[in-house]
């Protein structure tokens, strides 16, 4: 079987940075791969890109730029975020609000982000909000360990709903989610 629209794909790799160190982010092995509903945008769409088409133990080495991965690094996803947005009960709490800690944080719209603090004010924390891996180009090596039809309950969890009881359409269960 092979890798496309709504099936299972388990993966293990290597990640490093495409640069001349070539440092070692991420290595994921056998015991603990890397499994998700391809064609779902739960994934970089370069990544499923480069390995759409492969079949259970075909290998895969592919670079991906800046602007294929996380993007560049932009300026407006530096912010000062209010220094009393970090109060409990009105203090600050200073371990958490340290230079170089990452603070889950929510935007207005409920969406939840990772902020690297940058600098701290009297009256305000700068964050920075990029992925931490944005503006750098990335070297994926790995292989296919699996492919395979994915369960119910999977397509439920990727999609975030389940499938109807009157079935699920010419698209699938995730038909487009």
């Amino acid at each position: 079987m092979n890798i496309a629209k709504e099936k299972m794909v388990s993966v293990v790799y290597e990640l490093k940075y495409d640069d001349a160190d070539a440092q070692l982010i991420e290595k994921v092995e056998k015991d603990n791969p890397l499994t998700f509903l391809y064609g779902t945008g739960s994934m970089l769409e370069h990544f499923e890109k480069n390995l759409e088409g492969l079949a259970t133990g075909d290998a895969f080495d592919f670079r991906l730029t800046a602007e294929q991965a996380y993007g560049e690094v932009t300026d407006q996803a530096i912010v000062d975020v209010p220094l009393q947005a970090f109060e409990v009960d009105g203090k600050v709490d200073e371990t958490l609000v340290k230079v170089g800690n990452t603070i889950p944080m929510m935007d207005s719209y409920g969406n939840k982000l990772h902020g690297i603090v940058v600098e701290i004010s009297s009256d305000a924390v700068k964050m920075d909000f990029n992925h931490p891996l944005a503006g750098e180009g990335l070297h994926f090596k790995g292989k296919v360990i699996e492919v395979r039809e994915p369960k119910e309950e999977e397509l439920a969890a990727s999609c975030g709903t389940g499938c109807s009881t009157d079935g699920c359409g010419s698209g699938g269960c995730c038909g487009g989610c």
